[in-house]
């Protein structure tokens, strides 16, 4: 059974960081195209950043125009743990944030809630 896990949300101030973690169970990370996707209050899913490892050498990532050089997605792959280091946040960062199998979101966690505020 694939089951992802997500933790290390909370509350912050504007310009504070916050490392989010996701422990999958039931599959290998490498399998998938893992991702992190997020829910600000009344939107839909925004793509955040997705990690390939499939080639078992160098792990290929990407993030959206709106995360680039704040974020940085990285696997643990002895540990299948997915992380989503976040730094600089801004108050449009506030939302829900989900680990899941594809860059759509279509299989994720269960969430963790972020919140930056002032």
């Amino acid at each position: 059974e694939v089951q992802l896990v997500e933790s290390g949300g909370g509350s912050v101030q504007p310009g504070g960081s916050l490392r989010l973690s996701c422990a999958a169970s039931g599959f290998r990370l490498r399998q998938h195209d893992m991702s992190w996707v997020r829910q600000a209050p009344g939107k839909g899913l925004e793509w955040v950043s997705s990690i390939n490892s499939r080639s078992g050498r160098e792990d290929l990532t990407a993030y959206a125009d709106s995360v680039k050089g704040r974020f940085t997605i990285s696997a643990d792959h002895a540990e299948n743990t997915l992380y989503l280091q976040m730094n600089s946040l801004k108050t449009e960062d506030t939302g829900v944030y989900y680990c899941a199998t594809d860059p759509r979101g279509t299989s994720r966690g269960q969430g963790t809630q972020v919140t930056v505020s002032s």
